[in-house]
């Protein structure tokens, strides 16, 4: 996928929130999922003394994104790592204190459009599922040595399967056979595992087991657990944090991110709220934006997106 070709998802809503915090001299935004670089690049554009740190755990992203951003060479710095490493990322580049942070989570165009790195159900590839192909953990490890208990965890809590038991039971059956190592066996051996009745609605069955093992192979959900919370602490005041989630479980840990960041915890009964349990941010969408029609037909990988952001309205005390 090129630039030309490349729409990323929700772009004039993600700028609109951002610009207030991102306008000061000096002012500093990070951007934790890279990808393909659609977000950097126009705020970059935008904002003429931005400085912009970009975060992508898939050696390619890094790659295409130096070439995109080559213009703004000297207002960038891309790094190789994962979003929960960005405290160090921060150290290292002489940033400890932003402006702004976007979260784009989920799998980027490049992972789902290439076969060979077994992000899809749709076509036979291998199945490796890795974002950081320097990793060693990948899907076919996860589905051949993972025990039956184990695989039925990992699709209840990352997939929400509701025949999780079943699955990991077919999945251990099928391997003690011969080892599954194709998109296409996994997707065939999830589908019989499935009631009859159910498979035939909800679109494909193998959609949740894909998911949640994608999820297991590259740690979203515990990346996301303390990449979001370390955001939130290196804002500066009136700095924003833009999150675009494209499944419950994404969504759910940054609802509850900030709404721990945005209520008061004054104990109950005081006749003057305590300055120290004073909310330190303000909530700028109320609840999970949508994109809208025009948006999704648009750019039909945006449909599943939700899109929620808060701005920091007071500093931590001493």
């Amino acid at each position: 996928m090129t630039e030309s070709t490349h729409v990323p998802v929700l772009l004039e809503r993600v700028l609109e929130l951002l610009a207030p915090a991102l306008d000061a001299p000096g002012a500093v935004v990070v951007d934790a999922n890279l990808g393909l670089g659609g977000h950097s690049e126009a705020l970059l554009a935008a904002h003429p003394g931005l400085h912009l740190i970009g975060l992508d755990r898939d050696p390619f992203a890094i790659e295409h994104s130096t070439r995109r951003l080559a213009p703004y060479a000297d207002r960038i710095d891309l790094v190789h790592a994962t979003s929960d490493e960005l405290p160090a990322v921060l150290k290292s580049t002489g940033h400890p204190q932003i402006h702004g942070v976007l979260f784009d989570l989920g799998v980027s165009s490049p992972q789902l459009d290439e076969r060979e790195r077994g992000f899809a159900y749709s076509y036979d590839a291998p199945l490796d599922m890795r974002m950081d192909s320097t990793q060693e953990l990948t899907a076919g490890v996860v589905v051949n040595t993972y025990s039956a208990a184990e695989l039925t965890r990992i699709l209840r809590e990352y997939g929400e399967e509701r025949f999780a038991q079943r699955v990991a039971g077919r999945i251990v059956q099928e391997r003690a056979r011969e080892a599954i190592t194709s998109t296409l066996r996994l997707a065939e051996i999830v589908r019989e595992a499935i009631p009859a009745a159910t498979r035939r609605t909800g679109g494909n069955p193998a959609k949740r087991t894909f998911q949640a093992l994608r999820i297991e192979v590259n740690a979203e959900l515990s990346a996301l657990e303390a990449a979001l919370p370390a955001s939130l602490d290196a804002l500066a005041l009136g700095g924003r944090v833009v999150v675009l989630s494209y499944h419950s479980l994404e969504d759910r840990l940054t609802k509850q991110a900030l709404a721990a960041r945005t209520k008061d915890n004054s104990p109950p009964g005081l006749p003057v709220p305590l300055a120290a349990h004073q909310p330190r941010f303000r909530l700028l969408t109320r609840g999970a934006e949508l994109p809208t029609e025009e948006e999704v037909a648009r750019n039909p990988r945006a449909a599943s997106a939700r899109l929620r952001a808060a701005e920091r309205i007071r500093l931590d005390e001493d």
